[in-house]
């Protein structure tokens, strides 16, 4: 199990997200999940590409709806209340920051967060 299973399991054990990511993840080789932890990051370096654009721009609002779908069909059923939560994760600094700006450069984590605050209609 890795941290980041770790600490998942520790803080969300409970939910229904967390079971149903459970079950979708369970049969999955190691292979199959860095391709989908690499899908996941690729949406990142999307949202890296577009940080000249007003968060509000369609182009940004379809990249904000393309993480949510990814999430629903690899991991758990994202709803408007959980992306709140996710982009609020992404721009709080450590490691989910730290990754994402890796992924699509300095600054990326935090304007994905400005743009699930547009979609889901809500300030950080």
């Amino acid at each position: 199990m890795t941290n980041y299973s770790i600490r998942a399991k520790e803080q969300w054990g409970d939910t229904p997200e967390y079971r149903e990511c459970a079950e979708k993840t369970k049969n999955r080789t190691d292979a199959q999940e860095r391709e989908i932890a690499d899908g996941l990051m690729s949406i990142f370096v999307g949202f890296g590409q577009m940080m000249d654009c007003d968060v509000a721009d369609e182009r940004v609002q379809s990249q904000v709806k393309k993480l949510q779908d990814y999430i629903s069909e690899n991991y758990y059923k994202c709803s408007d209340e959980v992306l709140g939560g996710l982009g609020k994760m992404y721009a709080a600094g450590g490691e989910f920051t730290e990754n994402i700006d890796k992924a699509g450069g300095t600054g990326t984590a935090v304007f994905a967060a400005r743009a699930i605050e547009v979609k889901i209609g809500s300030e950080m």
